[in-house]
Parts: C-alpha cells; structure tokens; sequence
C-alpha cells in the first residue's frame, strides 16, 4: 500500500484532483478514478475534469471510517 504524503487535512488545497486523491488515500490513481465514480463520492465536473472539494473530502472521509454524525 502506498503510504500518503499529508500529514494533516490543514495541508490540503481548496479542491483535489485524481492525483491528490490518490496521494491522500495511499492508493493508486486508478483506484482513485474507481472512488471518484461511485455514487456518494463528493465530485465536482468541471469540463472534462474531476475535482473534490476539501471540505466534502474530509467529510466524506470521516463518514467512511465511521466517524461523523
């Protein structure tokens, strides 16, 4: 498993992309491309691009690890 490269949610930008998704999760991109398309996953479509909000990110990491309310 890839180890990521943050150390904190502080260090993040506003908005991620496939690769910084990829880097925060320790996983490769291709499974980040796999995460981004599943129903829940808090995408924004910009053109051809796909980008995470920061804010929706962490929110949706803490719902995965069971974390939020």
């Amino acid at each position: 498993m890839k180890q990521s490269t943050y150390q904190s949610y502080d260090d993040l930008p506003l908005f991620l992309n496939v690769n910084l998704v990829a880097q925060v999760l320790g996983v490769s991109i291709s499974t980040a491309y796999e995460v981004m398309h599943e129903p829940g996953f808090p995408v924004l479509r910009v053109g051809s691009r796909m980008v995470v909000p920061k804010e929706k990110f962490i929110q949706w990491a803490e719902e995965q690890a069971g974390g939020a309310k």
